[in-house]
């Protein structure tokens, strides 16, 4: 490939050129002296600190909508920790650093904990160093990193966007986004295509690239050096609001379109985005910051929030995916050498009945106090024996439909097996993806092999389509694959009866299906499973 033309991963779709605006990077880590000549003095300049990058983060929140204001509310109330602010705190005083420092190495530590935990908490990583950034440059008195202002439509090309950069970001002045790292399932993956805004992702030497504006294409992955002087060309954006909010392809095989959620939030958008259920409610923030398992009592209000808004709609919710790999205290969670592959999600349960049994109580109980439409499924289950085991647990309990993930790989080969034991099966492309290609979702240097047109990845989703089909039960996907509109079609034809992603993606993979018949998915899907890479999958799909 010549040096005036890259490839990565495309994450939003769409084509638009024009000028280039590099995203400037933090500057580099704080000196860990002189000691402070007067530390209580010094540790009292944090908190401070932080409350201002949390009030301008919640005043960028109070001018946006949905996942955008979602994840700027987030990010204030992590810069606002009292725990990282406390800690940050302690270092100053006990051991001598500099306030900068300090924050710097808090910051790091809790980092280093979320990247250790992998899946859904490895992606607050990026989060963490942005709030840290933010905070250092406010100590220091200077402007904090991030998106410059922009004199006109731009190409912004970065390392990787932070959360908050990207969620305050403007259509009508960016054309188009290339990162260097990050990956299909990143915070500038999910805002760019909310916003309509084509991105690529994992574009390896984009920064070293000697560019004054770029061609940006979306659709391939492809990012080209174009002249300086070239005409700027803004990607035609799709409205996605004609969708009726029934799922359906052209000729009415339905495919209901569902939302992820994880908080009241993240249900209210999904419900204003017209979602017609939930296909994925994790349960993690519920258990988070508890240093003991929260009572019955409290799991079932706070689940009864999350499901308020989708009285008499079906709700799929996730019991707890923790473990060794995200470490909560009650669990007692012992080390791993490799904790992605230890004790985690239904495997804990295994050895903790008693925590599942309660979660599984509070479900039914929030489920009776909201009026949803509640079946409950297991995360990281890998035999037929595991989900036998884990659906007598929800029958017991008074739930009627119980299902499990499908995320690795043996459970998509045993996907009869597995079938024949529960109500459901639902895809996690994500984990699934990263499992069978032995590759960190979390890391841009492999973020290729992670990209959900992988055709690898579509032949085990079609095994377990097929294997749905013979038993007459639901298949699902909630991975982020789903959120693609083109993707969602090639699911559908094979096999996938539901789609469920984030609020941002809803109305337009609503839209797509209804503009194709059954057939014309199949065709799609057959096409892309006799593709060799993901580019070729993609154009097959397309064409």
């Amino acid at each position: 490939m010549s040096e005036t033309r890259l490839s990565g991963v495309p994450v939003s779709p769409g084509r638009a050129s024009g000028p280039v605006v590099a995203v400037a990077e933090p500057a580099g880590a704080p000196e860990s002296g002189p000691a402070p000549s007067d530390p209580q003095a010094e540790a009292a300049r944090i908190a401070p600190a932080a409350r201002v990058v949390a009030e301008r983060l919640e005043a960028l929140a109070g001018q946006a909508s949905g996942d955008a204001a979602t994840i700027l509310l987030t990010s204030a109330a992590m810069a606002g920790d009292p725990a990282l602010i406390s800690e940050a705190e302690r270092l100053v005083a006990a051991e001598g650093r500099p306030a900068e420092r300090a924050v710097y190495e808090a910051a790091n530590g809790f980092a280093k904990a979320l990247a250790a935990a992998g899946g859904y908490m490895a992606e607050r990583v990026r989060d963490i160093e942005d709030i840290r950034d933010r905070v250092i440059a406010e100590l220091r008195g200077v402007a904090p990193p991030g998106v410059p202002d922009l004199a006109g439509p731009s190409v912004l090309v970065a390392r990787d966007l932070a959360p908050a950069d990207t969620a305050g970001l403007d259509p009508a002045r960016v054309l188009a986004l290339v990162t260097e790292e990050g990956g299909p399932t990143s915070h500038t993956a999910i805002l760019a295509r909310s916003l309509g805004i084509p991105a690529v992702v994992a574009v390896r030497g984009v920064l070293a690239l000697e560019a004054d504006a770029l061609l940006v294409d979306g659709d391939t992955g492809v990012v080209e050096v174009v002249a300086a002087d070239a005409p700027v060309v803004a990607a035609t954006r799709e409205g996605a609001s004609e969708w009726n909010g029934i799922g359906a392809t052209a000729d009415d095989h339905r495919v209901k379109v569902l939302g992820n959620v994880g908080s009241p939030a993240d249900a209210r958008a999904a419900a204003d985005a017209g979602a017609e259920g939930v296909g994925l409610f994790r349960t993690e923030f519920c258990y988070l910051d508890a240093p003991a398992e929260p009572p019955v009592g409290e799991q079932r209000a706070a689940y009864a929030a999350v499901l308020a808004p989708f009285a008499g709609k079906p709700v799929i919710v996730r019991t707890l995916d923790a473990g060794a790999d995200k470490p909560l205290a009650f669990l007692s969670p012992a080390a791993e050498p490799n904790p992605a592959l230890g004790v985690r999600g239904l495997r804990v349960a295994f050895d903790r009945p008693d925590v599942l049994d309660r979660q599984l109580e509070a479900i039914a109980g929030a489920a009776a106090d909201s009026g949803a439409e509640v079946s409950v499924m297991a995360p990281m289950v890998a035999t037929a024996e595991e989900a036998a085991w884990f659906a007598e647990r929800v029958r017991a309990a008074g739930i009627a439909r119980a299902g499990v993930m499908i995320e690795v790989p043996a459970a998509a080969l045993a996907a009869e097996e597995i079938l024949a034991a529960v109500d459901f099966v639902s895809v996690g492309t994500n984990d699934l993806a990263q499992y069978t290609f032995a590759a960190d979702r979390q890391l841009g240097a492999v973020a290729g092999l992670n990209d959900p047109w992988q055709p690898a990845l579509l032949r085990l989703i079609a095994m377990i389509g097929a294997a749905a089909k013979a038993s007459g039960k639901p298949a699902g996907v909630c991975g982020e694959a789903a959120a693609d509109p083109l993707l969602a079609r090639v699911l559908t034809g094979l096999g996938m009866t539901s789609l469920s992603m984030n609020a941002s993606a809803i109305r337009a993979v609503g839209a797509g299906l209804a503009t194709a018949t059954l057939a014309d998915c199949e065709a799609a899907a057959r096409a892309a499973l006799k593709a060799a890479t993901p580019a070729q999958a993609r154009a097959a799909a397309r064409g």
